[in-house]
């Protein structure tokens, strides 16, 4: 089973040598990994020329971070496919071959697993530890999510369900993850262990009023699938995604 990682980048080259580094390293043999770059000004595509593992490199224009992980998802050949950030990196060389053992194993249509938040300057320092437990009928009722650079999706879910929703903003990945698993009810499997370290920072919460905006297209996500949550999702959600960043 292929497996194609994109990774979406823009003036990246602070820490894309360590993504690169923890995809070169897999043991798993059937990778494509994929650069998708906003043209960046920086050393990113200088970096990324440094590591031969690399199938794929677009450089051009986008409308931002979902728009160039379509275009990937476009590009991909692999039967999985899984989004790997810039910044960040998995934790040991044998996740993808994990991540593949859980779909054979149980034949899914999408895998999850944990991650832990480090440091933005020092990796070393844990901030928080996201662990998804196993998902529900009405999980995401609850305010459940899992963390989408842990999420593989067979390439066939998004053809058939669709790919990231620009309106939505930085909710694009929890309205896709709510598309494919509560509305449409793939099947899903889960990994119990962290697999990944992600820089806390994320652009959905680098100030309040980012927050207030990501919880406004969190609710416009249910809006577009033609769902209602039950009252108390709109409360729950903005507390838990703010609590993966400030309670450590």
């Amino acid at each position: 089973m292929k497996v194609s990682l994109i990774t979406a980048t823009y003036n990246s080259a602070k820490t894309i040598a360590d993504t690169l580094r923890s995809v070169q390293q897999q043991t798993y043999p059937h990778i494509e990994h994929i650069i998708v770059d906003g043209l960046s000004t920086d050393e990113t595509l200088n970096i990324v020329q440094t590591f031969p593992h690399i199938h794929e490199v677009v450089s051009e224009k986008d409308k931002g971070i979902y728009d160039a992980m379509n275009k990937g998802i476009e590009l991909a050949s692999g039967e999985v496919i899984g989004i790997i950030n810039s910044d960040d990196f998995y934790i040991h060389a044998s996740v993808i071959e994990k991540i593949i053992a859980v779909f054979n194993d149980e034949n899914c249509d999408a895998v999850y697993a944990d991650l832990i938040y480090v440091d933005t300057h020092d990796v070393n320092k844990i901030k928080r530890k996201w662990v998804s437990g196993k998902v529900k009928s009405n999980s995401f009722l609850y305010g459940w999510m899992p963390p989408h650079p842990t999420f593989f999706v067979r390439k066939s879910v998004y053809e058939n369900f669709g790919k990231f929703n620009l309106n939505l903003g930085s909710a694009a990945d929890y309205e896709l993850m709510l598309r494919f698993i509560h509305k449409h009810k793939i099947k899903i499997g889960y990994l119990p262990e962290v697999i990944l370290k992600m820089r806390t920072g994320g652009i959905s919460n680098q100030s309040v009023q980012n927050r207030v905006s990501a919880n406004q297209n969190d609710r416009l996500a249910w809006k577009v699938n033609n769902m209602k949550p039950y009252w108390f999702t709109l409360y729950l959600k903005p507390l838990r995604k703010v609590s993966q960043f400030f309670i450590h």
